[in-house]
């Protein structure tokens, strides 16, 4: 399970993300960027965060280390500005946090140089999980020691937005046109190839598993937490398997 970590200290807003994330120092004594339940898109972004950010992970991507952050909404009072002061009390308890990769640079396709393979692997990712927010206008890619680091996986997933569409939605192809690095020739074949094999029922039981109960709850058409992870769990399967055969709009 994800480590839990209690905030002590707001430091400062991260105004690049339309959710209004945070910068926060847990009992850990470690430095985290915060994301909220009590932001516009809800819990069901740190749930596509956990599942994407856990999955990338395991199949040998590097993305930063996540930890539930339990907030007290008391953090909020003495917050000079009124919207993450409002934030911070509208989201108290169970939230979610990413190490804070100090001195890593945002990523500039025009700067950076990423191999066939590498950016096939990345492509091959984004379209297993369906990201529409990894193009050149906004690649959510950092760059650390000469390294590729995969952030932001809020904007995932998006057949679980609406459930009983969710195997049509899932079913359609992925465009990467605008990718961040499609001018990088992204072997994506190869990359299905190698990874396609990885995502295996287990694993994506093993991924969902890490998912907060709370962020679970209430959700319409499902009894349990675990009908609702199993449901998470369905489209990747079936999708890992042949999205590589559906990825449009490469160079």
């Amino acid at each position: 399970m994800l480590k839990e970590v209690i905030a002590t200290r707001y430091i400062t807003p991260l105004r690049e993300g339309g959710s209004l994330p945070g910068l926060v120092e847990a009992d850990d004594f470690g430095t985290y960027v915060l994301k909220f339940t009590g932001a516009g898109q809800g819990r069901k972004t740190l749930v596509a965060e956990v599942v994407c950010g856990e999955l990338a992970r395991r199949l040998g991507f590097r993305v930063p280390r996540l930890v539930t952050v339990d907030v007290d909404p008391v953090l909020g009072l003495g917050e000079p500005d009124q919207q993450v002061q409002e934030l911070l009390k509208s989201s108290g308890g169970t939230n979610l946090g990413m190490d804070f990769l100090s001195g890593a640079l945002g990523f500039d396709p025009l700067a950076f140089e990423v191999s066939a393979e590498e950016a096939g692997r990345i492509v091959w990712f984004d379209a297993l999980v369906n990201n529409v927010d990894r193009s050149w206008r906004n690649p959510n890619l950092l760059r650390l020691h000469g390294e590729t680091w995969l952030i932001d996986h809020g904007a995932t997933m998006i057949w679980h937005h609406n459930w009983p569409a969710a195997e049509a939605s899932a079913a359609r192809p992925y465009d990467a046109a605008d990718h961040a690095l499609a001018r990088f020739a992204p072997d994506v074949r190869s990359a299905a190839a190698a990874l396609a094999p990885l995502v295996t029922g287990e694993l994506l039981a093993e991924v969902t598993a890490e998912i907060p109960d709370v962020w679970l709850l209430d959700e319409p058409g499902f009894a349990t937490p675990d009908d609702l992870r199993r449901a998470y769990a369905r489209p990747l399967l079936a999708r890992a398997a042949t999205i590589h055969e559906r990825v449009k709009g490469e160079r």
